[in-house]
């Protein structure tokens, strides 16, 4: 499996990743609308010579490349977040321009360059035999942008629709190989009041004010207290957004509620969280009247089914001297014929599910860069599709080599 065989299969196959990457972006495809992208991938995959293609029940895609003992399962979820304010764009967000080497629009970070890549890494792996003792299962996950790990949860835990014995995260990684990243969760307080007219405040409660000691205490829980890691980092936790129910704009609140946004390091989860929240609430005058809670998702996707979870995605770290990461640094420099870089993503990825809740080892490496992703130059370099290729091509068989050891 020579570097130059590798890297001659993906050339071959660079007109036909373009076109397919474009066309991609040219399909908006935000959370429980992904239909079109998933059938334009579908017919991808059944050209290239995927052994099997299916469409489940939740309306993600899988694609199978053989039948060995060694399930793989490499993910990319196809959904987007939406473009924002269009005049702020220099460039059509849903046309695919490519300039100097370079595919811009909406969803070229994150993450449909991930898509492309695996597709043709499978057309690779045919091509060049690749095969071996192992079962290759490339995702293309719905509904991930508004419920991360949702997807996967559903086809592994809840349809065993595919058990994977490991798991290729393919978001940006600017083509390092991740093996972690901080948990996160979103969680609510309410506080109630008493309304009555603005001409008399006095006469009611105010639920902002008995909100304002938290959000404080919020703020200084942030500024210290919450949980380190010399790899991940430092916990975090921010009010994200505040609103108020009141009969008018000349009346006392008689309920206030904060979200907060709460990013979870190394021996931090929802336990120690909400307690965290709670003493909090405890410590002001009015705690009996406040309430913590942890929010809920549900929705249906596109193809009809409701799907939720709670909104707990759980912190997850695969050891350095793991098999699958020491398989991924060596087709990682096979890939980039250089030392690849070991690192962790700044932001959350379907692996708060395979390896947060269901304890599947589980590494990232992807094209792209993370700093583009949900930004007005989001974008993806041709060159990074061609090395992210070679990568998915050689990882299987370089996994089975490990094993083995």
């Amino acid at each position: 499996m020579e570097r130059d065989q590798l890297l001659k299969a993906a050339k071959g196959h660079e007109a036909d990743m373009i076109k397919f990457m474009r066309d991609l972006i040219a399909i908006p495809g935000e959370s429980c609308k992904e239909e079109k992208v998933i059938k334009r991938i579908e017919e991808e995959m059944k050209k290239v010579g995927f052994d099997e293609v299916i469409i489940d029940k939740m309306g993600n895609i899988i694609g199978r490349i053989g039948k060995g003992k060694t399930k793989i399962m490499m993910d990319a979820h196809i959904d987007t977040v939406g473009i924002g304010d269009r005049n702020a764009w220099k460039i059509d967000p849903y046309k695919g321009d490519m300039k100097d080497g370079i595919i811009y629009g909406r969803g070229a970070t994150d993450q449909r360059a991930g898509m492309v890549s695996m597709v043709y890494a499978a057309a690779m792996i045919k091509e060049l035999k690749l095969e071996d003792d192992y079962t290759l299962y490339v995702t293309g996950t719905c509904q991930e942008e508004d419920c991360d790990g949702l997807p996967l949860l559903h086809m592994i835990r809840d349809t065993k629709t595919v058990v994977p014995d490991y798991v290729v995260i393919t978001e940006p990684t600017n083509l390092g190989v991740y093996r972690g990243h901080r948990g996160r969760m979103e969680m609510k307080v309410v506080t109630k009041g008493v309304s009555c007219h603005g001409s008399a405040p006095e006469r009611g409660v105010n639920a902002v004010y008995k909100m304002m000691p938290i959000v404080a205490g919020i703020e200084k829980l942030n500024q210290g207290g919450l949980k380190d890691d010399a790899f991940l980092g430092k916990g975090t936790i921010t009010v994200s957004k505040i609103e108020c129910q009141t009969p008018s704009l000349c009346a006392v609140p008689d309920e206030c509620t904060i979200y907060i946004d709460r990013r979870l390091t190394v021996g931090e989860t929802i336990e120690t969280s909400v307690a965290e929240i709670q003493k909090i609430i405890d410590a002001t005058p009015n705690s009996k009247d406040a309430k913590v809670e942890v929010l809920q998702y549900e929705e249906k996707s596109w193809t009809g089914l409701t799907v939720g979870q709670e909104k707990y995605y759980p912190t997850w770290v695969l050891p350095e001297n793991h098999p699958l990461t020491h398989a991924a640094v060596k087709a990682a420099e096979t890939a980039l014929d250089q030392k690849a870089r070991v690192d962790k993503w700044t932001f959350s990825t379907n692996g708060v599910a395979s390896m947060g809740r269901l304890n599947i080892p589980t590494i990232g490496f992807g094209p792209a860069h993370e700093i583009y992703a949900h930004s007005i130059d989001d974008q993806v370099p041709v060159d990074h599709l061609i090395k992210a290729a070679i990568f998915y091509a050689a990882f299987p068989k370089k996994l089975v080599a490990e094993l083995k050891k």
